[in-house]
């Protein structure tokens, strides 16, 4: 894989561990500055669905990473498109179901970075 394509590739991963950490720790304190459209006496009732869903994003950043590890070319770049389209796709989801912002946030940088991983 190009150096910039495994930077790009960190940096979704990193995403993911701070959605981690939103979700999974800091879903009362910290989350309902973040998620502002979201009641803030909704935050406490839901907080074990968050750090389900985090927990789920850190499969993600965990998968991304250990692409970055792959001596192998090809398998790789292979663990990296299945870990990016699977980000690619719970951001496209969010964004039709939830809010257009998730596209921005979690879709696009992995949408680039499989852009790269194919050019490069």
């Amino acid at each position: 894989m190009a150096t910039i394509t495994m930077i790009v590739i960190a940096c979704v991963a990193i995403i993911h561990v701070y959605i981690l950490w939103l979700e999974m720790f800091a879903w009362t304190t910290r989350a309902p500055k973040v998620f502002k459209q979201i009641p803030p006496e909704l935050f406490a009732p839901t907080r074990t669905l968050a750090a389900n869903q985090g927990l789920y994003n850190g499969f993600l950043a965990a998968g991304l990473v250990w692409s970055l590890f792959i001596r192998q070319p090809e398998w790789a770049e292979n663990v990296a498109a299945f870990f990016l389209a699977c980000v690619a796709i719970a951001g496209l989801y969010g964004a039709a179901s939830a809010s257009r912002k998730i596209f921005f946030v979690q879709a696009l940088p992995a949408l680039i970075a499989l852009f790269l991983l194919v050019m490069f």
